[in-house]
């Protein structure tokens, strides 16, 4: 399959906190003039060279899920469009590309188009939705889909950034600024129309179960003695709806 061409908005090279748009052409993977352009897959990384320079402060812990490029497959409306490596800041809900996976090689950030997919090393896909967290709140983000079936199952990374803090006194030190990484769980039922947070607490899964699956969902729970407070009791419990 052809490979494709994208556009580059952001240099690496900027020693500024606000980034600079520049609007030069980068080719992905290779292939020379066969290559086409796909501008609907780039977006911008209004941030991102902020959040890199924060490595310049004393911060504990990283906004990325990992620092290092992953190898991963980018998608369109369910179509291959091409090979990438790709992290994810976390912190800014951003997806950061590259072509090659080279020192100085330019980093480009995905459109916040829910028609972008990318495929994960493990299988798994991960693209921008809309879901609603545990307070009822209508929020945007990336989110993996663990599951597929009647009962969809997502994992979200996010990071928390938490500023700095001045010593007190002399017993209360100082605090560095940090980065605090951390999970949630989001469940979508075909035919809802909508993607909701899933806490791992029994009582609220029944919640979130059509009332005329609950009995029989109670009824495995207790056979299986299972407690449902790990990520593993919900695959467990959503292979069994999803049957």
């Amino acid at each position: 399959m052809k490979n494709f061409i994208l556009i580059a908005f952001f240099s690496l090279c900027m020693t500024a906190v606000n980034a600079q748009t520049f609007g030069g052409v980068t080719t992905v993977g290779g292939g020379g003039g066969n290559n086409v352009v796909v501008s609907h897959l780039l977006g911008d990384i209004k941030t991102g060279n902020e959040k890199r320079n924060k490595k310049n402060f004393d911060i504990q812990g990283s906004a990325y899920t990992s620092e290092i490029f992953l190898p991963g497959s980018l998608y369109y409306k369910n179509k291959f469009e091409s090979n990438v490596f790709y992290r994810y800041n976390a912190y800014g809900e951003e997806l950061e590309i590259k072509d090659v996976d080279v020192p100085g090689a330019p980093i480009r950030g995905l459109n916040r188009d829910k028609s972008i997919s990318l495929m994960t090393p493990d299988g798994k896909s991960m693209s921008f939705q809309t879901f609603i967290d545990k307070k009822g709140l209508t929020q945007n983000g990336y989110l993996t889909k663990l599951i597929a079936g009647k009962y969809t199952f997502y994992k979200r990374y996010d990071v928390k950034y938490t500023q700095h803090q001045k010593a007190q006194n002399s017993f209360v030190p100082a605090q560095p600024a940090r980065f605090t990484k951390f999970t949630e769980y989001y469940i979508a039922l075909e035919g809802r129309d909508r993607v909701d947070e899933l806490e791992l607490n029994k009582r609220k899964l029944l919640k979130l179960v059509p009332e005329n699956e609950r009995e029989s969902l109670k009824q495995f729970l207790k056979e299986n003695k299972i407690k449902f407070k790990a990520e593993k009791d919900v695959f467990t419990v959503l292979n069994f709806l999803n049957k």
